[in-house]
């Protein structure tokens, strides 16, 4: 129920993926009037696959990118699905459909689907809309009875764009589409193909290829256990040798993978030289190097920004102090169970901006940021990685600010078990693990039994 005292503003979502999605849940729940833009013609954002990359720059180098997806064919889950659910929708195994631990990518953009049906959600959004311009509104006083100009056209109309304004609103664009590129001698003068796993889908177009990989994570693993089945050989360049010892036991299986250190130049005639002195002529690079975050739609007059992946300032990766709340972000936190963290932050602003609950000063926020910076920096950690969390702690923390509930004891030992599994057994952990002891106590906590009896829902 919502609050007889409540206010109720007009909102937009900016995004139907995972966190636009509960972000639009919880907003319409505590009664405001909510608007969900999306760009493509479904919801799930990454997770609603697009095969068709052609259209788009090899290395993503456009300020506007034509494909939002990032992922490839063959993607299953790197966390087990008992872990991934929203807090009153479990990830449940569906009668006819992928019913593995770690299904593959179009069974959570199901999952997703079915959210969206469930909770009556598409009513709200409007589908293949792209969201060219977001500005602030003339304003006495930053901050004090903000409204918000929202410039969007739908991709099929040939008319004018739309402007509407907004009491709020709430940024749910993703991080995983704009490509994070190294910087490499020779990289721009390099005349042989270059790529960014951004458009990478399946691994036939590099059959009998040499192909050097850039980037040692969970997705360059992927990518390149996928391609030494069909390249003539995969060269894996990594910032550190020192790997866990999955990695190594694919590489002593497979004589076509070698590891490298970081690559030194790109030399014209095709050769790669790595920092060790040693060299090899590659046909493809493949840069498996990450990604940015990026809102080119959004004017907040320098308020906010991004500085080397940093975007601030954001009070709880949340927040900008100085707009907040009608402007926020959800999603923008990495290494975190996700799906639960995004419902907390959706039913913070929610109810912040129903009056409901209110945030500290501006002043008090800002000390907040420059501390949690000061920490980072004092922990010798870059910059760029200031949105990664990588602690349970912090999730139930940023739970308490809504009264949101921590994260149960199963969730987080099942997500230490995947990773400590992937570490040790990289090719077999999705389909060979030991936790069985707590896999049952996870479906037998009420996280799971809440949905007993729905329709076409089992374990």
């Amino acid at each position: 129920m919502v609050s007889p005292l409540s206010l109720s503003k007009k909102v937009c979502v900016i995004g139907a993926g995972p966190s636009g999605l509960v972000a639009a849940r919880e907003l319409r729940k505590e009664g405001h009037d909510v608007v969900v833009l999306e760009q493509r013609y479904d919801v799930g954002g990454q997770w609603l696959y697009e095969p068709n990359v052609e259209s788009e720059d090899p290395l993503g180098k456009k300020k506007v990118l034509q494909v939002h997806s990032s992922i490839y064919a063959s993607l299953r889950l790197i966390s087990p699905r008992e872990i991934m659910g929203f807090t009153d929708f479990p990830f449940l195994v569906k009668k006819g459909r992928d019913t593995r631990r770690f299904p593959g990518h179009r069974e959570l953009w199901l999952y997703l689907k079915d959210f969206c049906e469930h909770f009556g959600l598409r009513e709200m959004i409007r589908f293949n809309t792209s969201v060219e311009y977001v500005r602030m509104l003339e304003y006495d006083e930053i901050g004090k009875d903000l409204k918000w100009m929202v410039k969007s056209r739908e991709k099929s109309s040939q008319e004018t764009a739309v402007e509407e304004v907004f009491d709020a609103v709430v940024v749910a664009t993703g991080h995983y589409s704009h490509p994070r590129l190294p910087t490499i001698k020779g990289m721009d003068t390099w005349k042989r193909k270059q790529m960014h796993s951004h458009v990478y889908r399946v691994p036939e177009p590099f059959r009998n290829e040499v192909v050097v990989v850039v980037g040692n994570s969970l997705s360059g693993q992927d990518i390149s256990m996928e391609l030494v089945e069909v390249a003539k050989e995969v060269h894996l360049s990594a910032k550190s040798l020192n790997i866990t010892e999955g990695l190594s036991k694919v590489i002593s299986k497979h004589e076509n993978l070698h590891l490298h250190p970081q690559i030194e130049t790109l030399q014209e005639d095709g050769r790669v030289v790595f920092v060790d002195g040693s060299w090899l002529i590659a046909d493809t690079i493949l840069h498996c190097t990450g990604y940015s975050y990026t809102f080119p739609f959004l004017d907040t007059k320098g308020i906010v920004a991004v500085d080397d992946d940093r975007v601030g300032p954001l009070y709880e990766h949340t927040f900008p102090p100085a707009l907040a709340p009608s402007l926020s972000f959800v999603g923008i936190p990495r290494k975190i169970i996700g799906f639960p963290f995004f419902e907390a932050q959706a039913k913070w602003i929610a109810q912040l901006l129903s009056g409901k609950r209110t945030l500290p000063s501006r002043e008090e926020m800002m000390h907040s940021i420059e501390e949690f910076y000061r920490s980072r920096d004092a922990a010798a950690i870059p910059k760029h990685y200031t949105h990664d969390i990588g602690e349970f702690e912090y999730c139930d923390r940023y739970g308490d600010h809504v009264g949101f509930p921590h994260l149960e004891e199963w969730r987080k030992q099942l997500c230490l078990s995947a990773l400590v599994n992937a570490d040790a057994n990289l090719e077999a952990y999705r389909d060979s693990w030991e936790d069985h002891e707590l896999l049952q106590e996870a479906l037998q906590s009420p996280h799971f039994t809440q949905l007993l009896g729905a329709e076409d829902l089992t374990f």
